[in-house]
């Protein structure tokens, strides 16, 4: 534990971390059950040997490395140069690049060395390469002892400068996402994890209004792994609220959150009308649509305003408005978890919110297999893999978990993987957010019980997606208000042979060497499914016609799904 930490967290979880938790009082405990968020960042691991240095002489300002470090220890931002008078003599930075920032405006890019877990992954996905030197690129893997005290010192100095306004940035591509504050960090996954770079995002979109479902599993270890916790909060005091219920009712759980969060605000509008306040404020909060980052900070700051005018209105009704008020602020509720819960033991319950209209976004991380319980075989493993209870190969294919969404026709469905293309990743979940309605977005995880190296789980994400196994698409009802097709396929066709992407894989691959008479069978059935379900795909592009002179879309044909 960082000696700069509260005292709660020194004298509290630090004993627990130390193993002597027996020792402490039940008085020690908070009376409530609920501990402090952002806890994690004092837990000072220290477990890689090897740690990313960045040349800024080389780096082309992309922000990829920011998007795909799943423990959240790379950090950028662009500020005035005055920002970086007193820094240590070694802090690095230039200026930025891009499209037009104020005069003057520096970038810098910083790494938490005492968090990161070395897994390179940064390093893989970087693009820029220096010309000078065959193999170096703007991020290059260094012993961390040496560097360890003087980053420290240039980390510490980092997280004492602004961020970037996010007035300035739009948040549509990792050039812009990098400058926004992930308010999940420092987790306890596995190295080179999968499934956290997906929540870090969404908490860098979103993650100050965020309300929290997650499942058992995998997500919620890391996410509430006692005593410290990743998710955290933001300088304003705001940031995700989370919790776990039962892995078979998580769904059921998050629409809770969703029909109680409804039913505040409904109660908040209608007090409002009648508290006899000044006609523009109440107007102004009645009518702002919240959808962007201006509309929400413009919220906000009218929540305050009436705060204060309500101190001076003596009733009961101005009292209950008081305590409600901030509930006039859009929240983002998302249900969180991994396949296991998604396509096995608590299908029933997602299926039943997603059927309830209500607007939850629903994020499953697909890792194809029971991680967090030791690589039992789920619904989502896929045909010819091999998992507990399936060590001969997976007989029959993946459940399309995505394809049964779709078939309620109001229902927001997207499948990602950012390790393929980053831009459609930001694009689905900002599109899952926006819709006012019901969202199931399903995120490709690539995970250590698949068998390989997880520094290249990006490439093997996008071979996943090069072979057709994973087609990257988006269901978006809104689309036929404009008279077009709600579903767009948005990867191309069939570009490899599915070997060059499993045989990369344990999962897959030991089969060949126990039964390759087997393995080959179940590779031609695996081949056969992916040209199949990609035929399907290509026929739901097909499916409607431009629109007619009303802007409606007209099906060319009725399919099962409609």
């Amino acid at each position: 534990i960082s000696p700069a930490a509260p005292e709660f967290v020194k004298d509290i979880l630090g004993t627990i971390i130390a193993g002597k938790g027996d020792e402490l009082p039940v008085s020690a405990m908070p009376v409530d059950g609920t501990f402090p968020s952002g806890t994690a960042c004092w837990e000072k691991r220290n477990i890689a040997q090897d740690i990313p240095e960045w040349d800024p002489d080389v780096c082309i300002q992309c922000g990829k490395c920011v998007l795909v470090c799943p423990h959240g220890v790379i950090r950028a931002t662009a500020t005035e140069p005055a920002h970086f008078e007193g820094a240590p003599e070694s802090f690095k930075y230039t200026k930025v690049r891009g499209r037009d920032w104020p005069e003057g405006t520096q970038y810098t890019l910083q790494i938490a060395p005492e968090d990161c877990t070395g897994c390179t992954l940064c390093v893989e996905v970087c693009p820029a390469k220096d010309k000078k030197e065959v193999g170096r690129k703007a991020l290059n893997m260094v012993p961390q002892a040496p560097i360890r005290e003087r980053e420290k010192q240039n980390w510490e100095f980092f997280n004492q400068m602004p961020l970037s306004d996010r007035g300035l940035v739009n948040g549509s591509t990792a050039r812009e996402v990098q400058f926004l504050e992930p308010l999940f960090e420092f987790s306890g996954a596995c190295a080179g994890c999968g499934e956290t770079p997906y929540i870090k995002l969404a908490t860098q979109l979103f993650g100050d209004r965020m309300i929290v479902a997650n499942a058992t599993g995998c997500s919620s270890i890391y996410g509430g792994n006692l005593p410290t916790t990743p998710w955290t909060h933001n300088k304003e005091g705001r940031g995700p609220a989370w919790a776990n219920s039962l892995f078979e009712d998580n769904a059921e759980f998050g629409l809770g959150f969703r029909m109680t969060l409804d039913q505040h605000e409904k109660q908040a509008r209608n007090l409002l009308k009648r508290v006899g306040l000044d006609k523009g404020l109440v107007k102004a909060l009645l009518d702002n649509p919240q959808k962007s980052e201006e509309d929400l900070n413009a919220q906000r700051e009218r929540v305050e305003e009436l705060k204060k005018a309500l101190k001076s209105v003596k009733t009961a009704e101005a009292k209950d408005l008081l305590s409600l008020a901030d509930n006039l602020v859009r929240k983002s509720v998302w249900i969180i978890g991994g396949d296991g819960w998604a396509y096995d033991i608590g299908f029933g319950g997602l299926d039943h919110v997603i059927a309830s209209g209500k607007n939850v976004n629903i994020l499953v991380l697909d890792t194809e297999v029971y991680s967090n319980t030791g690589g039992q075989m789920s619904k989502a493993t896929p045909l010819g893999a091999a998992a507990k209870f399936a060590a001969s190969g997976k007989e029959v294919a993946k459940k399309d978990l995505a394809l049964q969404a779709v078939s309620y026709g109001n229902v927001y469905v997207a499948r990602i993987a950012m390790g393929a293309n980053d831009s459609h990743t930001i694009k689905v979940l900002q599109e899952a957010e926006q819709y006012q309605g019901p969202s199931l977005v399903i995120a490709y995880s690539h995970c250590i019980a698949h068998g390989y190296n997880m520094a290249r789980g990006l490439d093997q994400q996008k071979l996943a997606v090069e072979t057709g196994y994973w087609p990257l698409f988006r269901f978006n009802p809104d689309l036929r208000k404009e008279g077009k097709n709600p579903f767009t396929l948005d990867s191309k066709g069939i570009k490899k042979p599915l070997q060059d992407y499993i045989y990369n894989e344990a999962r897959y691959k030991m089969l060949t060497k126990v039964d390759p008479d087997h393995a080959r069978v179940l590779l031609n059935n695996a081949q056969k499914t992916v040209v199949e379900h990609r035929k399907l795909y290509d026929k739901m592009v097909e499916m409607y016609e431009p629109g007619d002179d009303e802007g409606n879309g007209v099906p060319k044909q009725v399919l099962p799904f409609y």
